[in-house]
């Protein structure tokens, strides 16, 4: 069936949309794709319908290809399930609360590992039912709070969820892998540069989880590999190496000095410097103390935390909720360092933090024996020669610090390169987290109950429509891979003489017939407007029959390499067939 512009639902734009950031956003609104309703809401229009429905096909005949049997819940489901998980309050305010007309509580779905669990529970009992891969395609919510990037980031999304259950952990292995590399096959099939990384599983739960990431600019998460060995991991879940210890004995005492102005790390080092102590100070040789505070979910009540750092390296609020996690994290304000007179901004210590009991977790790489210069716990002092082990002991470690550039990987191969990318799938080694939760079973050969082992895997299907924008486009527009692409051939009227219209509709007609998906630009436009939005709109090849039909030729135009080719109009639509694989 051919797509005739001048009768299709489109409006193009010229203008990027105020509130778009990021190049997808800007392009897809501007295509005609996708119209903001509210913020992190979006609706389909039909182009962007297509491809979102293209993208939808790979994903699934992938999954099928595994031997995954498509299911489909409610979106609206009941609290009790999620309370048995303890998710009800886990999820805090990331999910969409409601009541109905009876007062019960009912939730939006976010993820739906509670009802596949559930419902694999009802309806299997004996060993000889599994191994069994269910899967939906389904749109889920969440309460974001910063929804941005258009489909990037919003509240409502399309998603694919998939759920393994298996008898023992050797046959979840297999599930394991099935899945990832059908995954690997489905972003391959998109066209997609994308790594996969190590990754922090969150609410999921589960022992292991690895994210594939859509390399680009735009992307939200940061991810460091090591080139040498191979090691990938997204900065939330980088596992510091720590130093060796180092012994207490000889260690030279701790003295306080007077620093009047220092109450930044820069300032301090500048200080120390010009105070002639000795020996020349870095900035890695300070201990900074940030504060903040937590609180576990569905509880009211704040509790401080005191967070050391090397002073070269900030604190990664990220890195710091995901090493927390479930506990919501937040710095503390100017009313609660007035409520704790002994927090002296600028100038905090170790000391008082233990004088007041706050739980004071410590960077990997601050080990017994090493000597730090940090806060006095009083204004314009700090103290020089502070040793972890002989004059402060933290109550533990957390993986809070910045992750850079040019640190040592974790598994010792070599230097760390860094690079941002887009979250488009998330696998998690669940365990029995959930069939522990649900007492799911199988009666074994023997008669004796099998706990299940359950694994689950989500791409996020929606999100891929704009990872693949925000790789496949140019300064024109959209430049869609042909697998996904909303038609293989955008034929453009070049010309006002009904000789032009007859033979471009024609062509359009024939190219149907080959099974080659037409769009047919039959406005009345003009030729540069027609260009325009054939550029923007991104069909892989545009034909532009126009005044070359005079010498009996019509123009091919290849959108990603803008090479164009002049064909006889007699073997242009066995041209166009053979290149679109027809």
């Amino acid at each position: 069936m051919i797509t005739r512009l001048s009768t299709l639902f489109l409006r193009t734009l010229r203008e990027n949309p105020a509130d778009a950031e990021v190049p997808s956003h800007q392009l897809l609104v501007r295509a005609g794709y996708v119209r903001r309703v509210a913020p992190g809401i979006y609706s389909w229009l039909p182009l962007g319908l297509r491809v979102l429905r293209n993208v939808e096909a790979v994903v699934r005949e992938e999954m099928d290809a595994i031997g995954g049997q498509e299911i489909l819940f409610p979106a609206l489901l009941p609290r009790e399930p999620y309370e048995a998980t303890g998710r009800w309050t886990e999820y805090g305010d990331n999910v969409f609360r409601l009541k109905d007309r009876r007062k019960a509580d009912y939730l939006l779905g976010p993820t739906h590992e509670e009802l596949f669990t559930l419902t694999v529970k009802g309806e299997l009992s004996s060993y000889k039912d599994y191994p069994v891969i269910l899967y939906q395609i389904q749109t889920k919510y969440r309460d974001e709070d910063r929804p941005r990037a258009g489909i990037l980031r919003g509240r409502e999304f399309l998603m694919k969820d998939s759920y393994s259950f298996d008898l023992s952990d050797e046959d979840f292995a297999v599930s394991y892998r099935r899945h990832r590399e059908a995954y690997v096959r489905i972003f391959d099939r998109l066209g997609l540069r994308y790594a996969i990384v190590s990754a922090m599983s969150g609410a999921m739960g589960g022992s292991a989880s690895e994210e594939f990431l859509a390399e680009s600019e735009s992307g939200e998460d940061t991810f460091v590999r090591c080139p040498a060995s191979g090691y990938a991991a997204n900065v939330e879940a980088v596992t510091t190496p720590a130093p060796p210890e180092q012994p207490v004995e000889g260690k030279a005492a701790a003295a306080v000095h007077h620093t009047p102005d220092t109450p930044t790390i820069e300032s301090l080092v500048s200080f120390l410097n010009a105070a002639h102590l000795g020996r020349t100070f870095t900035e890695a040789d300070t201990l900074k103390n940030v504060m903040v505070k937590t609180r576990a979910p569905a509880t009211e009540e704040w509790e401080l935390l005191g967070v050391g750092v090397p002073g070269d390296r900030d604190v990664d609020l990220k890195r710091l909720e995901a090493a927390l996690h479930p506990a919501e994290v937040a710095l503390l304000d100017e009313p609660d360092f007035a409520a704790h007179p002994f927090l002296v901004k600028g100038y905090i210590g170790p000391g008082s933090l233990a004088t007041n009991g706050v739980r004071y977790l410590v960077d990997p790489r601050i080990v017994r024996g090493t000597a730090w210069v940090t806060g006095a716990d009083r204004d314009d002092h700090h103290v020089v020669d502070l040793v972890c082990g002989r004059d402060f002991t933290p109550d533990g470690t957390v993986e809070a610090a910045e992750v850079r550039e040019g640190d040592e990987s974790p598994d010792g191969g070599g230097a760390l390169v860094a690079a941002r990318g887009i979250e488009i799938a998330h696998i998690f080694q669940l365990g029995r987290k959930f069939t522990d939760a649900f007492a799911v079973d199988a009666l074994g050969a023997d008669s004796k109950p099998i706990r299940i082992t359950m694994g689950s895997y989500g791409i996020g299907v929606s999100r891929l429509v704009a990872a693949i924008a925000e790789q496949s486009h140019d300064d024109l527009g959209l430049v869609w891979p042909r697998v996904v692409a909303p038609a293989d051939v955008h034929v453009v009227v070049a010309g006002k003489h009904a000789t032009v219209a007859d033979a471009a509709e024609r062509l359009a007609t024939e190219l149907d017939d080959a099974g080659v998906r037409v769009m047919l630009d039959d406005r009345g436009a003009t030729p540069g407007v027609k260009f325009a939005d054939a550029e923007l709109i991104g069909a892989p090849t545009i034909l532009v029959v126009g005044r070359g039909l005079a010498d009996g030729v019509v123009e091919v135009k290849d959108r990603a390499t803008g090479e164009r080719t002049e064909v006889a109009v007699d073997d242009s639509v066995a041209h166009l067939a053979e290149l679109c694989g027809k």
